[in-house]
């Protein structure tokens, strides 16, 4: 960083130009990619809609209990209460 302009020399900051050039990292070289955690992409097709819900500390308590997978288990009680 130059300490009379406060501008990282080897990193400046990216020009309209710049981003304009730059492309997705799907299209990296697979050695590079290798360097990078998988993360999940979007769903082909939503299943299910996110919602916010209060629920009782004891029932996020004894569903979290159940281990990975909690909020499937709590939608699928929920399927069968409704008859679904």
């Amino acid at each position: 960083m130059s300490p009379k302009t406060g501008i990282d020399q080897e990193n400046p900051e990216w020009s309209d130009a710049d981003f304009a050039l730059s492309k997705p990292g799907t299209e990296l070289p697979a050695d590079l990619l290798a360097f990078f955690p998988k993360t999940r992409g979007p769903q082909k097709a939503p299943t299910k809609i996110p919602v916010s819900l209060r629920l009782s500390p004891e029932v996020v308590e004894y569903f979290k209990a159940t281990g990975p997978g909690w909020q499937s288990r709590i939608d699928s009680e929920l399927r069968k209460i409704a008859g679904l």
